[in-house]
């Protein structure tokens, strides 16, 4: 690019969603977030990714919090920003794949409580897995103006993904209907001058916008964002500094002086940066000292580009470990992981696959005989029920764990019949708002435990104001 064509680099901040799901297994509260969302909202990012991924389970498991409620004070938040999240494709924010109705309804309530950009992603990268919620994405944007589908691809290694596949991908994503590609870089593979490589060839197979997502695991992120910049990449993902690097994303600040001055300059203010920053870094120290922020997760580890372990994962699996009082088997399982992910086809490491893999690499280890026990998820794997993978499964471990069963070759969902009702009239007894149904969709028991929890909540707030209106006064 010549010096006087300007392209300001536009910078998606993850500091509310992946910066604290990859760092402190997405333990941030929303009151945390609240007070300093006027001065991001001031910052011009492209977007700020603040639900989606694992928040949504974490908020009703571990911080009593309803999900939807987060998005809509958030909304009411960011007057200028767009807020966008992370979905799962068929799986939606759950580990399963669900009916069209569920995705449909799901894309639908994100979008009226608040989201506009939905980045949708496959953990096999099986694109008829992503076109229900492309779909349903645009049938929002017609309806309401609001609502944009950004298909990601998982990026990973192996003989299968040459640049030829990237390519050939990007074009297939612009003929689904989306509106913008991201490759989505969970574990830190994409170096350098592969990035650069990537990034042109895709650009040359399509004419959508293209974003890159990474973790600086493997400590090369900031290189390959400057890369795949000069490359023609158009939005970068960061997290303010500090909670970034280590499994996070490389730093906001960094690459805002990075691009200082050239025809890529975001323009962002770095003392309103730092004032952000001021406020976050109390609560990383305080992360640090209550063991919510493990030291592991935070240095450079080289060998991701060998196990293909993304940051949140490496997180749960330590926290799995821990469980099991078997912290020291943490390399065994490491080196684990390379031989499931073969025997089930190659596929990229992410949610929920992952977590599939990683949790049968932890069984593995820990039985002393592999799959010996084999977790519901690794089975439904094997039969084709997370969509089909680049390579071929191993013939012998489907033998071994599913023996005899007959395998899918098409889209599970497919085979689903309409669930929406059916979850309804389950849940009905615990239902103030429509998004309760699609809470307890994702998560049956969490949702419902969740809901005896805000009902006792509310109760208790019954009861001390009758108290007051007659007089006592709660001590």
């Amino acid at each position: 690019m010549s010096d006087n064509v300007k392209k300001p680099i536009k910078i998606t901040e993850t500091i509310l969603r992946d910066a604290h799901q990859s760092l402190i297994a997405t333990r941030m509260p929303t009151e945390f977030m609240l007070p300093i969302v006027g001065k991001m909202d001031k910052v011009g990012y492209h977007s700020v990714e603040c639900w989606g991924g694992a928040t949504f389970d974490a908020s009703l498991r571990f911080l009593k919090e309803d999900p939807w409620d987060r998005l809509r004070k958030l909304r009411d938040g960011f007057k200028n920003t767009k807020l966008q999240m992370l979905f799962r494709g068929q799986n939606i924010l759950g580990y399963r794949p669900y009916a069209d109705d569920v995705v449909d309804a799901f894309v639908q309530k994100s979008i009226a409580n608040g989201i506009d950009i939905i980045r949708i992603f496959d953990c096999l990268n099986y694109l008829p897995n992503l076109q229900e919620a492309v779909n349903a994405t645009n049938r929002m944007k017609k309806q309401e103006g609001r609502g944009h589908a950004q298909v990601a691809l998982s990026y990973t290694l192996g003989d299968a993904y040459t640049l030829e596949y990237w390519a050939d991908t990007a074009k297939k994503i612009e003929e689904m209907g989306a509106d913008s590609i991201c490759i989505k870089d969970m574990a830190g593979l994409l170096v350098p001058y592969k990035a650069s490589e990537l990034i042109k060839a895709m650009k040359e197979n399509t004419k959508l916008p293209i974003q890159l997502h990474t973790h600086y695991t493997s400590g090369v992120a900031g290189m390959t964002y400057l890369k795949a910049v000069e490359a023609g990449v158009d939005v970068i993902d960061t997290a303010m500094s500090p909670l970034a690097m280590g499994t996070s994303q490389p730093a906001t600040e960094v690459m805002v002086e990075t691009f200082k001055g050239t025809p890529y300059d975001t323009g962002f203010d770095q003392n309103l940066l730092a004032e952000i920053a001021d406020y976050f870094r109390p609560y990383r120290d305080e992360c640090l000292k209550n063991g919510l922020l493990n030291p592991r997760v935070m240095g450079v580890d080289i060998k991701t580009l060998l196990y293909q372990v993304p940051g949140g994962m490496l997180s749960n699996m330590v926290s799995q470990l821990k469980e099991q009082n078997a912290e020291d088997k943490y390399y065994d399982v490491l080196k684990e992981i390379p031989q499931v992910r073969k025997d089930l086809g190659e596929p990229p490491l992410v949610t929920p696959s992952s977590q599939i893999v990683g949790t049968q690499a932890v069984f593995n280890v820990l039985m002393g005989e592999r799959y010996k026990m084999a977790t519901k998820e690794t089975k439904a794997v094997l039969r084709g029920e997370y969509g089909q993978t680049v390579k071929p499964m191993s013939q012998e471990i489907i033998d071994k764990v599913i023996p005899g069963e007959t395998r899918l070759t098409g889209r599970f969902a497919d085979t689903l019949p309409s669930e929406m009702d059916k979850l309804e009239s389950e849940m009905k007894e615990w239902k103030q708002q429509d998004e309760d149904v699609l809470s307890y969709a994702l998560f049956p028991q969490v949702a419902t435990d969740f809901f005896k929890y805000r009902q006792a909540q509310q109760d208790k707030v019954d009861m001390t104001q009758a108290d007051t209106k007659n007089g006592a006064y709660p001590v």
